[in-house]
């Protein structure tokens, strides 16, 4: 069975509705299953620290996850054109992992939520492909052969899948965002399998 890491940071619940739908879309593959995680907040003052299990929604992410995943599906919010802070700061903590190679030759997609159209979606995708090009994963996207692609109103880029929550932080996708997301989920896990052949 391959295990697709769907990881993500979620402030709003619009990032977490994504990636429940990316985890749908890995389920879709035969022999595949999405594990869930999130990871903490980080505070403006260190010695705050987060409790050891959060008090809903996925568990932290572990070493272990990192070792035993086929593929990873890493997601954040948009903070100015970038990802959020919490998310990067656990790549940043990556460095045993990076110099072991544990993500090397995994395939990994990104995805994103913002409250504007043009609130930086893409940069945002675009940057979290940096720490995955490092890592030697091998980054999927979404290609135009999904028509929504094309016709969308909202969220969804080739970049990865995303989500416009608008002026009133609608965390809900929208149809065409939420077949995206399953794509984008599909995809990672149709390829993990191709490769573990």
């Amino acid at each position: 069975m391959a295990e697709i890491l769907v990881l993500y940071y979620s402030r709003g619940g619009s990032v977490a509705n994504l990636a429940r739908q990316i985890a749908r879309g890995v389920a879709e593959v035969p022999g595949c299953s999405a594990r869930l995680r999130t990871v903490p907040a980080v505070a403006p003052v260190t010695e705050v620290a987060a409790p050891p299990v959060p008090d809903s929604g996925a568990p932290y992410v572990s070493a272990e996850d990192l070792l035993q995943c086929d593929g990873l599906v890493l997601g954040s919010p948009t903070r100015f054109g970038n990802m959020a802070a919490p998310m990067k700061y656990w790549l940043d903590g990556l460095g045993a992992q990076w110099a072991s190679g544990v993500l090397a030759g995994k395939p990994a997609a990104v995805f994103t939520s913002t409250a504007s159209m043009h609130g930086g979606q893409e940069a945002t995708l675009l940057s979290m492909h940096l720490p995955l090009l490092h890592h030697g994963c091998l980054i999927v996207g979404i290609p135009f052969t999904h028509s929504e692609l094309s016709h969308t109103r909202s969220g969804g880029t080739p970049y990865g899948a995303s989500h416009v929550a608008g002026a009133s932080d609608d965390p809900q996708p929208s149809d065409e965002e939420i077949i995206l997301a399953r794509a984008l989920g599909r995809r990672v896990a149709d390829i993990s399998q191709r490769l573990a052949r």
